[in-house]
């Protein structure tokens, strides 16, 4: 006889707060517990942010890119700031995933599905508990939904309203990229809306701009061949994401639908796991392995075949399409040799899951100055060196995930315009990672673009 599923959850011994019986890594520690589970209780009874369709309809488009029908584009900041949640910054991250995607819609013949790694995340793993400065140390920055990034005593003290304030951020964040959205802003017949400034004296400006005009022709001779306009061309769908770190945060917007089987964190469409919180016996992999939503994992050189066999196992049991998403990020010179076996471990799992690669993480270097950089050159280098790895084990790199900014920033050295250590300080203003910045990130896609035309 088999046991009984309750519909409602399939899961039945997983619970929205089964995790704190794990151990629970990166979590802050608040000097006062009341005021604490009073914010919790206020965020559990919020509206959502996002909707159960929303998050299935993403699940379906993980999917078909891990079949290869598709291909994802997952880009934002590495944490944001309470500070820039305001309307220029956040068009112009939009701005740069449309441009980027634009760009890989036209070279790769393929839709994209567009994930932006903002409207939430606003906490950040750290290596270490206190940061020390001088002969001064005091508890590390966590992202603004935790404490605040100044050096000072009483800034770096945990405090629960600000995890009120990121979900009220994140909401308006969430809010306008909708209205952008529906409002036309995506509109392929429009693509001059999403210049910036700066892209004028960009020297692949002229390059983006025959493309720009390649895709108007075709649009206006097909519709001229249909007589009218083409539907869907008008708006984009628009997904977001975030690190589920935070776990109290997390629990508190899962929730069960009507009509839909299980809980769903509704705080975001597609969380993931870091590399710092996968232990498999862990609260981060318990939490997320109850919820409906497509989890990510962060893969990299510490992790071998048998700890991501067992977290592939964990994750998605029902091996269901679009469920889980593996995001690898060795380094430069460390993912030829380390992907191959972990490839092969996953396919020994009859799992089908969607490969990603992050170049960005294992790519991070600190100068002489002190400034935390990436170069240009390593992280092309690894996506390059990915795609071509998956390619002779047989496998298919289904996406990309970058750090990056809209805004005119220095904090990556190389690129089209050759940036170098020295034009670090003239505008540097990460708070966490440094990001590739909009010309470097148009750049990225015209090259993974080359790359899959030309197979070098």
């Amino acid at each position: 006889m088999t046991a009984s599923v309750d519909k409602l959850n399939p899961r039945g011994d997983w619970r929205p707060d089964s995790w704190q019986d794990r151990p629970a890594v990166q979590q802050p520690t608040y000097p006062d517990p009341d005021a604490l589970v009073q914010v919790l209780r206020k965020l559990t009874s919020l509206p959502p942010l996002v909707t159960s369709w929303e998050v299935n309809a993403l699940r379906s488009q993980l999917a078909r890119a891990a079949a290869g029908d598709y291909f994802v584009l997952q880009g934002g900041d590495c944490a944001e700031s309470f500070d820039e949640c305001q309307s220029s910054i956040i068009s112009n991250r939009l701005k740069i995933l449309l441009q980027m995607s634009l760009v890989l819609v036209h070279g790769l013949k393929k839709r994209v599905v567009r994930i932006g790694r903002f409207a939430g995340q606003y906490a950040k793993p750290r290596s270490t508990d206190t940061e020390t400065r001088g002969d001064v140390s005091l508890p590390s920055y966590r992202g603004d939904n935790i404490n605040k990034s100044e050096f000072t005593a009483e800034a770096r003290i945990p405090d629960p309203q600000l995890l009120a304030s990121g979900h009220a951020h994140a909401a308006m964040t969430l809010n306008f990229v909708r209205a952008l959205v529906d409002g036309g802003f995506a509109d392929l017949h429009h693509p001059e809306y999403w210049d910036l400034d700066f892209v004028k004296h960009s020297p692949l400006a002229a390059e983006y701009q025959r493309m720009v005009a390649s895709i108007s022709d075709s649009l206006k001779f097909m519709e001229t061949l249909a007589g009218s306009k083409l539907g869907e061309i008008d708006r984009v769908n628009f997904y977001t994401s975030h690190e589920a770190l935070h776990l109290h945060y997390e629990q508190a917007q899962t929730r069960q639908v009507p009509h839909q089987a299980g809980w769903y964190n509704l705080a975001t469409h597609f969380p993931w796991i870091g590399m710092r919180t996968a232990d498999a016996k862990g609260a981060h992999v318990e939490y997320c392995r109850g919820i409906r939503n497509p989890v990510g994992i962060k893969v990299g050189p510490g992790m071998t075949a048998d700890w991501l066999r067992q977290l592939v196992e964990i994750l998605d049991p029902e091996n269901e399409p679009g469920r889980l998403t593996l995001i690898h990020r060795f380094g430069a010179d460390a993912v030829g040799d380390h992907l191959p076996a972990l490839i092969d471990a996953v396919r020994g799992t009859g799992r089908c899951v969607l490969w990603m690669s992050d170049p960005m993480h294992g790519n991070t270097e600190t100068t002489r100055d002190g400034y935390k950089t990436r170069r240009f050159d390593n992280i092309l280098r690894e996506l390059t060196t990915s795609f071509d790895v998956h390619t002779d084990n047989g496998s298919h790199l289904g996406g990309v995930h970058f750090e990056l900014t809209g805004e005119d920033v220095t904090e990556c050295i190389g690129g089209a315009r050759g940036l170098a250590e020295v034009d670090l300080k003239r505008a540097y203003r990460s708070q966490v990672d440094p990001r590739l910045n909009y010309e470097q990130a148009l750049e990225m896609a015209m090259l993974i673009v080359r790359k899959n035309q030309n197979g070098s």
